[in-house]
């Protein structure tokens, strides 16, 4: 499979007032194109400081991040989904969808708003076009804001715990859609989420961390019959992975604990 995002030998130090913290330590992983890949690992393991890296939001102090064969990242290939959803109440639907288009201005502005009406018709959004934020649902306002990151076709989505704040029906339910559009649209994930059971429906590869500095701890792949996430945690292999997983974090907290 070809590379689109590599870690080689990354360590990350950041400086408090009092000391100098290693977050990460020597962290070596790969996403292929295409491919979704979540991490996983104790709660301040440095996960969303690996999402930082990748975005080019911080440099690391040693060791190289590669994004689609370039040493220097290129942020017009990375898009970023948050825990919330980040639309702004007074503008439209529309107008949410397309604010990274009036920001960008890119030359091929007609295309690229074409393509927003596609996706709007093609994930059943068109008919509230021009409605407010505050008349969706929570996995609607989701919907909205993966599609707001689409319209700018990054290469790669980064995805911050996004379905956190909603209930478990509608987890379920918007892991299904987003898992959908973006097998649709053919696109590269990389996942932070705190859910097992999430990162396994939803994931080809799931890599574990240690507690800080992190270390890649696991490097698991994954192979579930079901076509959907929903499905997929009907197989009976499900359990094992779960198994395994949790085995690996709870020995991370017994270790921390002795």
């Amino acid at each position: 499979m070809e590379k689109l995002l590599e870690f080689r030998n990354v360590n990350y130090f950041y400086q408090t007032k009092n000391d100098e913290i290693f977050a990460l330590n020597n962290i070596n992983f790969d996403v292929g194109k295409e491919e979704f890949v979540s991490l996983v690992g104790p709660s301040g393991c440095g996960k969303t400081t690996i999402l930082s890296l990748t975005a080019g939001l911080l440099k690391p102090s040693s060791g190289e991040v590669i994004l689609d064969g370039e040493k220097k990242i290129d942020t017009k290939k990375i898009g970023y989904m948050f825990q919330r959803d980040m639309l702004f109440e007074w503008r439209t639907v529309w107008k949410n969808i397309t604010l990274g288009l009036e920001l960008q201005k890119p030359k091929d502005i007609d295309k690229k708003l074409e393509f927003a009406e596609q996706l709007l018709k093609k994930y059943n959004l068109e008919s509230f076009k021009n409605r407010k934020p505050r008349s969706l649902s929570g996995g609607m306002r989701q919907r909205v804001a993966l599609i707001r990151t689409l319209v700018l076709e990054p290469k790669l989505l980064l995805l911050d715990e996004p379905f956190s704040a909603l209930d478990y029906q509608t987890r379920l339910t918007l892991c299904d859609d987003v898992s959908e559009i973006l097998k649709n649209e053919k696109k590269t994930a990389l996942l932070v989420t705190h859910d097992i059971s999430e990162a396994i429906s939803l994931s080809n590869k799931i890599i574990v961390l240690s507690k800080r500095p992190a270390k890649v701890k696991d490097e698991i792949h994954l192979s579930l019959s079901g076509k959907t996430p929903l499905k997929k945690r009907e197989d009976k292999e499900f359990g094992k992975y779960f198994d395994l997983i949790w085995s690996e974090l709870t020995n991370e907290k017994e270790q921390k604990s002795d």
